[in-house]
């Protein structure tokens, strides 16, 4: 059964920084390409940031270019999204998701597995 499941979120300070997790279980995700969305009260889902396959392409949302970072480690099945500079507008809940075929992709519609996600709030 293939399974996405998040941690790292929490409550955290202006300035702060968290670091999210997304461990995958029933399969390697070594042939995909893994991303990060963020959804916020009363909002859509938005992109965050995407990797392609082996972590030699990365992308990000203009809103946290600088300041969050998205790598894996194949090895461990694990990817992950270090959170820096964190901002109040930064609250929302993470999810990770995976999508075939390897390429790194802003579009959510090209994701086929999503975790439950995990609540990121930053206070002002």
């Amino acid at each position: 059964q293939v399974q996405l499941v998040e941690s790292g979120g929490g409550l955290v300070q202006a300035g702060g920084s968290l670091r999210l997790s997304c461990v995958c279980s029933g399969w390697t995700i070594s042939t995909y390409g893994m991303g990060w969305f963020r959804q916020a009260p009363g909002k859509e889902r938005a992109f965050v940031a995407t990797i392609n396959w082996s972590g030699g392409v990365s992308d990000y949302a203009d809103s946290v270019k600088g300041r969050f970072t998205i790598s894996r480690d194949n090895a461990k099945n694990t990817v992950y999204l270090q959170m820096n500079s964190l901002k109040a507008e930064d609250t929302a809940v993470y999810y990770c998701a995976a999508r075939l075929g390897g390429y790194a992709s802003r579009r959510f519609q090209d994701y086929a597995y999503w975790g439950q996600g995990t609540q990121v709030t930053v206070s002002s």
